[in-house]
This record gives C-alpha cells, sequence and structure tokens, in this order.
C-alpha cells in the first residue's frame, strides 16, 4: 500500500482549538481514494473535532499584530490551523 497526504485548513474565530470554525479548505493528495471528510460547511465545527477524528496538527497561527486603528480593516484570516493526515491507497 501507497501513502498520500491528505491536508486540511481551518480558520477559527479566535487562537484556540475549542473555538468555532469560520472557513476551511481541504487538499486531498489521495485523488479521492482516501476518506473523505465529513458532510457539512464546515467538515469540523472546532479545530478540537478535527483532532479527535485523527487528524494531526502540524501548525498553528501567530498571535496577530493588529495596528491601533485598523481593528475593522479587512484582512487576511488569522487564526490559521493545519492539520494533516497520512492515508493508505492501492499502488
Amino acid at each position: 500500500m501507497a501513502q498520500r497526504q491528505q491536508v486540511l485548513y481551518l480558520w477559527l474565530a479566535e487562537g484556540a482549538l475549542v473555538m468555532p470554525v469560520v472557513a476551511w479548505a481541504f487538499h486531498d493528495g489521495s485523488d479521492s481514494e482516501g476518506p473523505g471528510i465529513p458532510d457539512g460547511d464546515p467538515p469540523y465545527a472546532t479545530g478540537e473535532a478535527a483532532l479527535k477524528d485523527g487528524w494531526m496538527l502540524l501548525q498553528t497561527p501567530h498571535v496577530p499584530r493588529v495596528e491601533k486603528g485598523q481593528e475593522h480593516q479587512p484582512a487576511y484570516l488569522s487564526y490559521e490551523f493545519v492539520f494533516e493526515r497520512r492515508v493508505e491507497i492501492a499502488p
């Protein structure tokens, strides 16, 4: 069996894994031969739920620095968590 990587990005409302997911992206290196992600938008309610489903946490966000007066300006989503799992596929 060969292994392939699946990557899940979850952007949370704040910097703790128990906070709600506000955006997400899924990249499947197994070409859909491995398990999918749960149906729904988003697939997990929190980052902690992804951990409990077997995803491995690769990266946590750094604390965003916001200049005074810029708190409500559009910007990149700050609280990005990156998860991965390795899946077995037929060679």
